[in-house]
């Protein structure tokens, strides 16, 4: 079969700024690939990210050169021999999986054989901010039931209980980006456990995994930069009891699901996670979310407007509507995406 591809950069503003350990943002970059047999078309959303070396401009370059060699892509699968895990593997394997959809007229969750989810609980993020600031955010989602917190290293239990006494029955997520150090978490695990904390996503540097070994903690240690692909899980299971799957990390869905089935294997609990993105980001992760312990995917709640016909949320509730902009079988959407092809 031959296809076209296109590629290209898209922004969205945040509906407020986003801060982590490691810097904030306003805008979310995004690429947007299409993929086209000339009479059907699909799509797919990544979010180059630095952490990983990653950018726009180099996104896209990986993206040119795949290009003249997609009339030897019969599968997916195909995708993990011409592109390495990462942002450009992930839009492309979404886009090629949306056009499966159309040409086969079945659901990429009939497809690949995952669960069929009709709806699930997100977390719902809160950027770092000052104490009052961090209670403030956790007010205006009063009765979440998970909330993740990003924080760094400072003013680590004065933001948790700012939060925890504004939704005390919420369970929490700490996401510290990588930005403690191992004296650092060990002292303030008890307290932690104490304040609502059921998870905290990699609390270290990727590099220093092996120092959890030594830690007994109450709570759930989880990786998310440390994992990637389904290669890694072996060595994670020896530091940790749950890992993040992200799609811009492990290059796409397909890769996703050996992940899924790795961590497992390994008697891993499973978040599904996202970047900072539009509902096509998160719609191939979706599909994940009946078979795991955590979910979060609310990125489309962290900018001003999200595409049209994108994921619904109500409280944390997340659930994919009819019409929904990716992954189903049918001529919905297709003269939306001819014409934003030709636009190209």
């Amino acid at each position: 079969m031959s296809l076209a591809l296109k590629a290209f950069t898209e922004s969205f503003t945040l509906a407020r700024e986003f801060r982590i350990s490691r810097g904030a943002k306003t805008q979310a970059d995004v690429i947007t690939v299409m993929v086209s047999d000339g009479s059907y078309f699909g799509w797919g959303e990544s979010v180059p990210y630095g952490r990983y070396g990653e950018s726009t401009d180099s996104v896209l370059e990986q993206l040119a050169q795949v290009a003249p060699k997609l009339a030897g892509v019969s599968d997916t699968e195909d995708l993990l021999t011409l592109l390495p895990a990462g942002a450009a593997r992930n839009a492309l394997d979404a886009a090629l999986w949306d056009l499966k959809a159309k040409l086969t007229g079945k659901s990429v969750a009939s497809l690949t054989n995952l669960r069929v989810n009709q709806r699930c609980y997100t977390a719902q993020t809160l950027s770092i901010d000052t104490p009052a600031g961090m209670q403030a955010q956790a007010e205006a989602i009063k009765n979440a039931p998970l909330i993740k917190i990003k924080l760094d290293e400072h003013d680590v239990l004065e933001r948790l209980a700012a939060v925890h006494q504004a939704s005390p029955q919420s369970r929490l997520i700490i996401d510290a980006n990588e930005g403690w150090q191992a004296d650092l978490l060990s002292a303030l695990l008890p307290d932690m456990a104490n304040l609502g904390v059921v998870l905290i996503e990699q609390p270290l540097a990727a590099s220093a995994d092996n120092e959890l070994a030594n830690i007994n903690s109450p709570i759930i240690l989880c990786a998310d930069e440390s994992c990637h692909v389904s290669s890694d899980i072996a060595r994670l299971a020896n530091y940790y009891q749950a890992v993040n799957i992200k799609l811009d990390k492990t290059g796409g869905l397909t890769e996703a699901i050996r992940t899924l089935h790795a961590a497992r294997d390994h008697h891993l609990q499973v978040m599904v996670g996202c970047m900072v993105g539009s509902s096509l980001a998160m719609a191939p992760a979706y599909g994940l979310c009946a078979d795991v312990q955590f979910v979060d995917l609310d990125g489309p709640l962290l900018v001003a407007k999200d595409r049209p016909d994108g994921f619904e949320f109500e409280q944390g509730r997340m659930t994919q509507p009819e019409p929904f902009l990716w992954g189903l079988p049918g001529q919905y959407g297709q003269q939306g995406l001819r014409e934003l092809w030709q636009s190209r």
